[in-house]
C-alpha cells in the first residue's frame, strides 16, 4: 500500500543501545527486528530481551538466526569460555585499548543479515545502536565504518535495492541515549547488558559499568537489577 510506512530492519540485541535505537526507527518505520544467537555467553538472556521488547514495540516482523560458529572462531571472552570476563577497566577503554570482550570483525556478520533480510523485505533502512564515544573502544563501531558498508551494500546488492544502514547513536554519549530512551518512552526496564551473568547484572564489568555510569550521570535510577552496584 502506498500509504504505508517504509519497513527498517533494526539489529535488536536487547541491550540498552539497540533498544533505543528501535524506539528511534519505529518513529517513521515499520519494524523488522533481528536477533542473532551467536554463542555469547548471556544468549538466552539476550533472547528473552529480544523478545520482550519487539512484544512491547509490536514489531510486526521478527527474526532470530543462530550465528554460533562465532564459538569456533574464537578470539573472545564473550564467546570463549576458557577466557574470563575482566573487570571493567573504563580508562583503558578511553585510551583506545581494545579489550577481550571484542568479537573480532562481529557487526559485520549482523550487518550482512540484515541487509540479507532487508532485500528480501524490500526494507529501505538497517539500524544498528552502534555507538563510539562512551564506549569499549570496539573498531566495529565507528561512524567510517558504517559509510564504509554503505558502500558494500551498494555494489553487493540488486541495481533497485535501496539500503541504508543507519547508526543514529554512534556520536551520543551515553548518559544521552539514556535520556534519549526515556523521551522516546522506550522500555529500558526489558533490556540486558551484562556479559557475565543472565540472573542479576554482575554490576562490574565493562558493559555494566559503562550502562550504570551513564544512568548516574543521566541523573535516573537504572531499572534492572544488580548483583553488585
Amino acid at each position: 500500500m502506498s500509504g504505508e510506512r517504509p519497513i527498517a530492519v533494526v539489529l535488536l540485541s536487547g541491550g540498552m543501545d539497540s533498544c533505543v535505537t528501535a524506539a528511534v526507527a519505529a518513529r517513521d518505520h515499520r519494524l523488522a527486528l533481528l536477533h542473532s544467537s551467536y554463542g555469547q555467553r548471556t544468549e538466552a538472556r539476550e533472547r528473552r530481551a529480544f523478545e520482550e521488547i519487539a512484544a512491547h514495540l509490536q514489531a510486526p516482523f521478527r527474526l532470530w538466526i543462530r550465528q554460533r560458529y562465532m564459538t569456533q572462531i574464537g578470539g573472545s571472552a564473550l564467546t570463549d569460555a576458557s577466557l574470563a570476563v575482566p573487570e571493567a577497566d573504563l580508562a583503558a577503554a578511553a585510551s583506545g585499548q581494545i579489550p577481550i570482550t571484542y568479537v573480532p570483525f562481529r557487526n559485520a556478520h549482523f550487518l550482512s543479515a540484515a541487509v540479507s533480510w532487508g532485500e528480501v523485505l524490500g526494507a529501505r533502512r538497517i539500524f544498528v545502536g552502534a555507538v563510539e564515544q562512551d564506549s569499549s573502544g570496539y573498531p566495529d563501531c565507528r561512524p567510517q565504518y558504517y559509510r564504509a558498508f554503505n558502500e558494500v551494500v551498494r555494489l553487493g546488492t540488486r541495481p533497485e535495492t535501496r539500503i541504508e544502514i543507519c547508526a543514529p547513536l554512534v556520536s551520543m554519549l551515553k548518559a544521552d541515549i539514556v535520556r534519549r530512551g526515556r523521551e522516546l518512552e522506550a522500555p529500558l526496564a526489558l533490556t540486558w547488558s551484562c556479559y557475565r551473568r543472565e540472573d542479576l547484572a554482575c554490576g562490574t564489568c565493562d558493559s555494566c559499568a559503562l550502562r550504570l555510569l551513564a544512568f548516574e550521570q543521566a541523573g535516573v535510577p537504572d531499572p534492572i537489577p544488580y548483583q553488585k552496584r
